[in-house]
């Protein structure tokens, strides 16, 4: 029988992870899985559940959480000699991933897709020696989104990161950045993106171009301007022009090395990551992942 791991976080999603467990064991049963299931307690433990399903050569895993569950979840399987087919059930603040994917919300028909058993390659970030999904952030605002507390997350949703943000974008921290791919660039940024997916803090029109399997990063550095410029760019993010501002470097590339001499830490998928300087590249089409028929 084929084997498969069902890894649940089930904090996320104010605690629904328990509530839909079941059913998703018995889609993957009914699949024709024999499945495990694993549930995560802590940081890493999704990392370590994913990896264990590589090493002992499963056919299939889906996990249950939010985008940090999925992130984790990637970690333990990208770059991996044997990679399962993947699944995942959004139960998030955000879920930018699944939103890129068009995998429902709703967890339960997010469950029954898999059913469908339609597979699409998916395109995975590598940022020096760990994975993303969605996103790479370097300035002030982006270090706002994970020191934002979690009950504001889960009151507020998206609107939470925009109001931490908001704070931060009061002080205007301007800091020296070097970037080297394709096309070069150096001067003062108040912000860097480096997209993998069109859906950014749960906004679908910042990087609209940017495709799950296109092998693109989409890099978006706004310069050191004034506040009132800047609040001025809000209509062209919600608008996807975005990329036509004189404020904004656009660039599509296949990887890019980003330093700096201020003490910058990277945002990766929400959470704090490395400090620069990094290296960030697309492994294109790394992952199959199940995902909705298009109808």
């Amino acid at each position: 029988m084929k084997q498969a791991m069902l890894i649940v976080n089930p904090s996320s999603g104010t605690e629904m992870g328990n509530e839909y467990c079941d059913h998703a064991l018995n889609v993957m049963r009914e699949m024709g899985y024999e499945t495990e299931l694993r549930l995560t307690k802590g940081e890493g433990d999704a990392v370590s559940f994913a990896r264990e399903a590589c090493e002992k050569k499963f056919n299939f895993v889906a996990a249950m959480g939010g985008d940090g569950t999925i992130n984790e979840a990637i970690n333990g399987m990208a770059e991996q000699e044997h990679r399962p087919l993947f699944g995942l059930i959004p139960l998030g603040t955000v879920n930018d991933f699944a939103r890129a994917l068009n995998i429902p919300m709703k967890p339960e028909e997010a469950i029954n897709i898999f059913k469908q058993h339609h597979i699409q390659k998916t395109d995975v970030g590598k940022i020096n020696d760990r994975y993303f999904i969605n996103i790479v952030a370097v300035g002030a605002l982006a270090e706002a989104s994970f020191s934002t507390p979690v009950e504001q997350k889960s009151k507020l949703g998206p609107l939470a990161y925009i109001i931490e943000g908001m704070k931060k974008m009061k002080e205007k921290q301007p800091f020296e950045l070097k970037v080297h791919s394709n096309h070069d660039w150096e001067g003062e940024a108040l912000l860097m993106l480096i997209a993998l997916t069109n859906s950014v803090g749960g906004m679908e029109t910042i990087a609209p171009e940017a495709k799950v399997n296109d092998g693109k990063l989409h890099v978006f550095i706004i310069k050191d301007i004034a506040l009132p410029q800047f609040l001025l760019l809000l209509p062209k993010v919600l608008s996807g022009e975005l990329a036509a501002s004189e404020h904004v470097h656009y660039m599509k590339v296949d990887q890019i090395e980003a330093s700096s001499t201020y003490e910058m830490i990277a945002n990766v998928d929400g959470d704090e990551g490395d400090r620069l300087p990094i290296k960030v590249e697309n492994l294109k089409q790394h992952l199959e992942i199940l995902v909705p028929r298009n109808e």
